[in-house]
């Protein structure tokens, strides 16, 4: 089944690539979202928030699941090969890689113009923070950023899973996630209910974070620097991140490029320090959205080889231990 996974997978790359997630289509994040939003609504009050946020969390994943389970058995049982394709469509869904670079360049055509206005309004629409005062700079640290963390959540991870799991674990990814990014917050609201969400995320987040950060570094040439210079200066400060995983990419990205991310951001008016990734050799500008996302496309087919490889050297090994088992 592995091989199978890996099929799909790679057909679901490329068909993310050239068709994206076009804003009319259904689309089982969409859905996820919906339901995520209505339990949110009927469980998060009153007392026993914390096991109401995992029956939550359950409930989803348990949903997710499932219908993705029958939907690819169903194709299978059909054929093969329809099994696959119905993998590749439905782990596309999963995946964000023309999503992201869209996200990207929606902040970087109106720096090009000059128009500080919209692009301060464009990068809203993909970041928590307070945008309204931020200079260019501070613009594109931000989607730089975006760009770098959303790598791996948006798309190695998710296809990561799929190549273990097939679509219904891609979808099970994307369930969590979904979960984290509506419920996982650290605020008086969500502190209880969103945790069983937030410490699923960092844990199926933890392995793919640390393959992706490899990968940029390895089919990345850094501008100021070696690669083992780069990849001391990603393990020094990726802990510094206050989430487990996230720091993995931006640390990956600001080594490649010279630059440096983090530092001081306002969430509604309050200040939130963060610890920076990088030296600051050059001042980000504009360009470096473009050579984030231009490290996003390099990245993915080394991301996707190395699962290909590993998948390969699996289905030997269990070829190998059947043959010596029961012959």
């Amino acid at each position: 089944m592995i091989l199978n996974h890996l099929i799909a997978v790679t057909l679901a790359v490329i068909l993310d690539w050239f068709v994206g997630d076009p804003p009319d289509w259904p689309h089982p994040v969409k859905w996820m979202g919906t339901l995520i939003f209505k339990l949110d609504r009927r469980l998060n009050r009153g007392s026993g928030r914390k096991a109401k946020g995992v029956a939550m969390a359950a409930a989803v994943l348990l949903i997710v699941g499932s219908i993705a389970l029958l939907v690819t058995s169903l194709f299978y049982t059909l054929h093969p090969l329809a099994g696959i394709l119905m993998e590749a469509v439905l782990i596309s869904t999963a995946i964000a890689q023309k999503s992201l670079k869209e996200a990207g360049l929606s902040v970087y055509y109106p720096l090009l113009e000059n128009d500080l206005e919209e692009a301060r309004h464009k990068l809203s629409w993909i970041v928590g923070r307070d945008t309204e005062r931020l200079k260019e700079p501070e613009i594109v640290r931000a989607a730089v950023e975006t760009v770098a963390e959303n790598t791996s959540d948006g798309i190695t991870a998710p296809i990561f899973w799929a190549v273990i799991g097939g679509a219904p674990f891609a979808l099970l990814y994307r369930a969590i996630n979904t979960c984290d990014s509506m419920v996982g917050y650290k605020s008086e609201k969500y502190f209880d209910f969103g945790w069983a969400s937030a410490i699923l995320d960092d844990l199926v987040n933890w392995v793919p974070s640390r393959i992706t950060s490899f990968c940029m570094i390895t089919a990345n040439r850094p501008l100021f620097t070696t690669r083992m210079a780069a990849l001391k200066m990603v393990r020094r400060d990726a802990k510094e991140h206050p989430s487990p995983n996230s720091g993995w990419g931006e640390a990956a990205v600001a080594a490649i490029l010279g630059v440096q991310l983090g530092g001081i951001n306002y969430y509604k008016g309050v200040i939130s320090e963060r610890a920076t990734m990088g030296e600051p050799l050059v001042t980000l500008e504009k360009n470096h959205i473009v050579a984030a996302n231009k490290i996003v496309t390099s990245t993915v087919p080394l991301f996707l080889a190395v699962l290909w490889l590993g998948g390969i050297l699996y289905e030997m090994a269990v070829s190998w231990c059947q043959s010596t088992l029961f012959i």
